[in-house]
């Protein structure tokens, strides 16, 4: 005799519950991305932004301090987008943390670079040289492919550049030596070391340009950062919207304007090219 109120307090319930979720469901022209602070928020704030806006868009930028924070917020669905990373750490955390992100398009990125306060040409190495570098296994190893470029180490044979380490040093051609730090550390180790390499967000952020570098890597597509999105949202209308501001002719002036000694993606080159 209960099972009919029961029956019909439960579709109630569940009537209830889909009024709510739909009075409260998410607008799809309102877009939040995440960043990391410095050049990247400054992308989507000068470039994407204005773009998305003309077509109707609310766009909210939210910047953070940490590279953990972005995925897990962007998987739970805090944030609709981030841009911060390059595929190797995307690939990674997606599959230590089991988040299902992909890769939506690259951005222009910073590259690591070689820097000194102390010297003016990278000519005046010698014997006992002091190079610091990136102590965690991916930007360490952009710093030794660099060294191993100039000259100055030599790599063993049919490694990995992905994956080099200081015990992949085969030869210390120039007999430096290497001084491992955390990246956050390194635009100040320039008071104290003869050269150091600086990944290029901390290095915008301590006031050092690109174009003062010394030398300059040239990023591959491995390293260069990149907008994630949900796996699911794929074929949703705002990707392709946000896609095609990042290919567009105006974010291309963007970047040439206010982030000048960025490696720019394919399709800025791309873009170059077909103006001349």
């Amino acid at each position: 005799m209960y099972r009919r109120p029961f029956l019909l307090a439960t579709l109630a319930l569940a009537l209830a519950t889909t009024l709510t979720n739909s009075a409260f469901a998410k607008d799809p022209k309102e877009l939040v991305i995440g960043t990391s602070a410095g050049p990247y928020a400054d992308q989507v704030k000068l470039g994407i932004k204005p773009i998305l806006e003309k077509q109707g868009y609310k766009v909210k930028v939210v910047e953070f301090n940490d590279y953990i924070q972005p995925n897990f917020a962007l998987a739970e669905g805090s944030l609709d987008a981030n841009a911060f990373q390059h595929i190797i750490y995307l690939k990674k955390f997606s599959t230590d943390n089991k988040l299902a992100l992909s890769e939506l398009i690259k951005v222009p990125t910073a590259p690591i670079a070689i820097y000194s306060k102390k010297h003016k040409s990278l000519s005046e190495v010698k014997e006992g040289t002091t190079v610091a570098l990136p102590n965690d296994p991916t930007n360490q190893a952009r710093a030794l492919v660099l060294l191993d470029q100039l000259g100055w180490i030599k790599l063993k044979a049919n490694i990995d550049p992905i994956r080099a380490s200081e015990k992949d040093v085969a030869d210390n051609l120039k007999k430096i030596k290497l001084i491992p730090l955390e990246a956050a550390q390194l635009p100040r180790s320039l008071e104290d070391t003869d050269f150091s390499f600086v990944n290029g967000n901390f290095a915008l952020a301590s006031g050092l340009k690109l174009n003062e570098a010394l030398a300059r890597e040239k990023i591959s597509t491995n390293y260069q950062n990149l907008v994630a999105i949900r796996t699911d949202d794929k074929s949703k209308p705002w990707v392709k919207d946000l896609e095609a501001a990042y290919r567009s002719k105006e974010f291309l002036e963007v970047t040439n304007k206010h982030f000048a000694g960025f490696s720019k993606p394919d399709y800025q080159q791309a873009l170059e090219v077909a103006a001349k």
